[in-house]
């Protein structure tokens, strides 16, 4: 009687586990779904019920050439900020996991503190101080590259210190040691035996910056200027005047594009060991 008590119990938690998972994948994939969905409308009004179902939607993408411009900016703005991400996250990793010194605990915080101050304050800020350097060095800053790369450094190197610090915990140090004590000097060690091993790491750690760049919308809103803007606030600006199937059918073909990003990085490099 009590291991049939016991069985229903965990029958009973079993089931309530499932369905508690099953529902959060349901608010998660909804917006997705609806996306989808309203991208097949052939009406230029979104109504429901449509009259019909189209694709048409999606070769009308590049009859509007601002999409394809912003999504110019949006690409190079990500790069740009991706490459420098990487060439600050992974020294503070490899100091913060490798090294002991005053002042690492405030450096992790400094690092990671981005990540827990909404983006909509960062942007804010960001632009009350270029407005003050523009009035004192007369320079056009708002809507150039060096600032929305500077801008979005704040949002990816957390991302980008977050992974490969997790990644090195995970790594085993007898290959470094084994290969200082065959005489590497520490930089070789670092270049042919600790990069090679992070480049899990390093490959999850880029793309992750790179879509959190391409993919932000509420610091950048504050940084733009009438000729520079990045594709989610194109697609923001669109829909102040139009609410057409266009819109959805320009997401879903970015949301593709990152889950396959993601799908294939997962392939090769496998997330769920460093995420």
């Amino acid at each position: 009687m009590a291991g049939t008590a016991a069985r229903r119990g965990w029958t009973a938690s079993g089931a309530l586990v499932w369905v508690l998972i099953g529902a959060g994948v349901f608010v998660m994939a909804m917006p997705l779904v609806m996306t989808a969905y309203i991208s097949l409308f052939r009406d230029a009004v979104v109504i429901f019920p449509p009259s019909g179902y189209s694709t048409a939607w999606y070769a009308r993408i590049m009859e509007f050439p601002r999409f394809g411009t912003s999504l110019g900016t949006s690409l190079r703005i990500a790069a740009m900020a991706t490459a420098g991400s990487l060439l600050i996250g992974i020294p503070a990793s490899l100091a913060l996991v490798r090294h002991r010194f005053p002042g690492r605990g405030a450096l992790n915080v400094l690092l990671l503190s981005p990540l827990t101050v909404p983006g909509v304050v960062i942007g804010l800020s960001i632009y009350v101080l270029v407005v003050e350097a523009e009035i004192a060095t007369e320079a056009p800053l708002i809507g150039s590259d060096l600032v929305l790369v500077l801008a979005h450094l704040l949002i990816t190197t957390p991302w980008v210190v977050r992974l490969c610090v997790a990644n090195l915990i995970g790594l085993d140090r007898s290959v470094e040691e084994a290969a200082a004590n065959l005489g590497a000097s520490p930089l070789s060690v670092l270049w042919r035996v600790t990069l090679p091993m992070m480049r899990q790491g390093i490959v999850a750690a880029a793309l992750f910056a790179f879509i959190v760049s391409f993919e932000n919308i509420e610091l950048t809103l504050f940084l733009i200027s009438p000729g520079v803007m990045t594709l989610p606030i194109s697609i923001l600006q669109y829909l102040e005047y139009r609410v057409d199937p266009l819109v959805a059918a320009v997401v879903m073909v970015q949301t593709l594009v990152i889950a396959g990003l993601l799908i294939l990085l997962d392939r090769y490099v496998k997330l769920s060991r460093i995420v």
